[in-house]
């Protein structure tokens, strides 16, 4: 019978330890991964592109257009396409010409 309890409690002792290690690894994959999710999420998004300003009109260009083009430059302004200062530069292009 003392054989037979070594037997068991050494078993004991190896299923313990097996399951403390295996929740161990379990636990610091999941950090590992829950630490790849927060980076992956915490990064701010990229910029969006630059956009281009649309080309000043052409010098014999009439007023219908003009008014079109400063419409657009107000709408991507509202859009936040365009800083103000971009847009003042912009407008100021679009009237010179």
């Amino acid at each position: 019978m003392p054989g037979l309890l070594r037997g068991v409690a050494r078993t004991a002792v190896v299923a313990g330890t097996a399951t403390a290690v295996s929740n161990r690894v379990s636990r610091r994959q999941q950090g590992r991964w829950a630490a790849q999710q927060e980076q992956q999420y915490a990064a701010p998004p990229p910029p969006p592109p630059p956009a281009a300003a649309p080309a000043p009109a052409p010098a014999g260009s009439d007023m219908t257009s003009k008014i079109d083009q400063l419409k657009q430059l107000g709408e991507l302004r509202d859009q936040g396409v365009l800083t103000d200062s971009e847009f003042e530069e912009q407008k100021r292009r679009i009237l010179q010409a």
